[in-house]
C-alpha cells in the first residue's frame, strides 16, 4: 500500500478512478489531511463506508511522530524532533521572520557532504528521506503553529539535515505536493533550494522547477579555503559551481543567493571580503554573511568581523544582508539538537 501524502491532487485523482473511484474524492480527501489535519479514513464522514474500505486497502498515511519539540524563549525559533517508522530521527527548525514562519527543513537522514564546521555531518547518510516524510515535516509543524495560534508558514527552505540535491526527485515531488493550492498551499517562489556546491544539479533545478529559489553555501571566496572546510570543493571547484550559477540565474531570470558563514580566522578577512566582491561582481545575486553558531564538537568560533566585510562588499557593489543565528539556546543549528536528543537515549 502507498502512503497518501506521496501525491499531489491531479496523481491521487487518477490512482482513485483506477480503483473505480469518483474523481473529486481526491479533494475530499486533500481537506481532511492538509486543511484539518486528519489521519483516517474513518473520520472523514462526507465518504461512503465502501469508499472507506476501498481507500484503507490500498493507502496509508504518514508515520511521522514527534518526538521532542524545543521552542526559544529569546526569539520564537522552534525546533522539532521527529521520530520515523525505522525509529530514525530527523529534525526541522521553524524559524519566526516578519512575514511570518519560515520552515527549514531536512532532506536526508544524516549527511555525506562532511563540511568541517556543520553538525549535520558528524552523523553519515542513512537514507534519503521519502517524499511523504519531507511533506509530513511541514505540515506537522503546520498544524502546531495553527493549534497555538501563531503565525502561518510563510516560506520554506530546504536547509535542515541532509544535501537537497542528493535527494532530488523525492525532493521535488515533495514541493510539487506542497505546492498544491488545495493543499498546504505554499508558492512557487517561497520554496528556497540549498545546496553545498552539488553543480551539476544546479542547472537541472533551474529547468524543472525555474520560480523556486536557490541557496549556494560557498563559505570561502578561493578553493584554498573551501577545500579544507568543504570536502565538496574537490569534487566541484569554485570555477565549477560560478559556472553553474551564472547558467541558473539566465535561465530562470532573477536572482541566486550565496550564503556564507562567518568564521573566525578561516574566511572573514579583509582580503577575503575582496576575493569574495570579485569573485561575484558579474553574478545576479544577494549574499548573506551568517554568524556561525558554534558546535561543542568542533574548534570554529564566531567571527567578530561581520560588519566590516558587509562594509566591504557593499562598497564593492554587491548586495549583502546579514543574517543572525537564531534559537542557539534550543540547539536550532543543523544536527545538533538531533546529537543531544541520541546521545541522551
Amino acid at each position: 500500500m502507498d502512503n497518501i501524502f506521496n501525491y499531489t491532487l491531479n496523481e491521487l485523482e487518477d490512482k482513485l478512478v483506477s480503483l473505480g473511484l469518483k474523481k473529486f474524492i481526491a479533494s475530499q480527501i486533500y481537506d481532511w489531511i492538509y486543511k484539518k489535519y486528519i489521519k483516517s479514513f474513518e473520520v472523514m464522514s462526507n465518504l461512503s463506508s465502501a469508499t472507506i474500505k476501498t481507500l484503507n486497502e490500498n493507502f496509508v498515511f504518514g508515520n511521522l511522530k514527534i518526538a521532542k519539540i524545543n521552542k526559544s524563549d529569546k526569539d520564537d525559533t522552534i525546533k522539532f524532533l521527529y521520530e520515523l517508522s525505522d525509529k530514525n530521527i530527523i529534525e526541522m527548525a521553524v524559524i519566526e521572520f516578519e512575514f511570518g514562519y519560515s520552515g527549514c527543513v531536512s532532506t536526508q537522514i544524516g549527511c555525506n557532504m562532511g563540511c568541517k564546521f556543520c553538525a549535520s555531518g558528524l552523523n553519515k547518510k542513512k537514507r534519503n528521506l521519502e517524499t511523504f516524510e519531507i511533506v509530513q515535516e511541514l505540515l506537522i509543524a503546520n498544524e502546531y503553529l495553527e493549534k497555538n495560534n501563531l503565525k502561518k508558514m510563510g516560506s520554506t527552505s530546504f536547509m535542515g539535515i541532509g544535501e537537497p540535491m542528493d535527494n532530488f526527485d523525492n525532493l521535488v515531488h515533495a514541493v510539487k505536493i506542497i505546492h498544491e493550492p488545495k493543499g498546504i498551499n505554499l508558492g512557487w517562489r517561497n520554496f528556497t533550494f540549498s545546496t553545498c556546491g552539488v553543480a551539476n544539479k544546479i542547472v537541472t533545478l533551474a529547468q524543472t522547477l525555474p520560480q523556486c529559489n536557490l541557496a549556494i553555501s560557498l563559505h570561502a571566496p578561493n578553493d584554498t579555503i573551501r577545500n579544507q572546510i568543504m570536502p565538496i570543493n574537490q569534487a566541484f571547484n569554485i570555477k565549477t559551481l560560478i559556472a553553474a550559477a551564472v547558467k541558473y540565474t539566465q535561465i530562470v531570470n532573477h536572482d541566486i543567493t550565496f550564503q556564507y558563514t562567518m568564521i573566525k580566522d578561516v574566511n572573514d578577512s579583509e582580503l577575503n571580503a575582496l576575493e569574495l566582491a570579485k569573485l561575484l561582481q558579474n553574478i545576479n545575486c544577494h549574499v548573506i554573511l551568517i554568524e556561525y553558531n558554534p558546535v561543542k564538537e568542533f574548534s570554529f568560533k564566531t567571527s567578530k568581523n561581520i560588519n566590516k566585510f558587509k562594509t566591504i562588499l557593499e562598497k564593492n557593489r554587491i548586495s549583502v544582508s546579514l543574517r543572525k543565528n537564531k534559537g542557539r539556546n534550543i540547539d536550532a543549528a543543523c544536527g545538533t539538537m538531533r546529537s543531544s536528543y541520541e546521545a541522551k537515549k
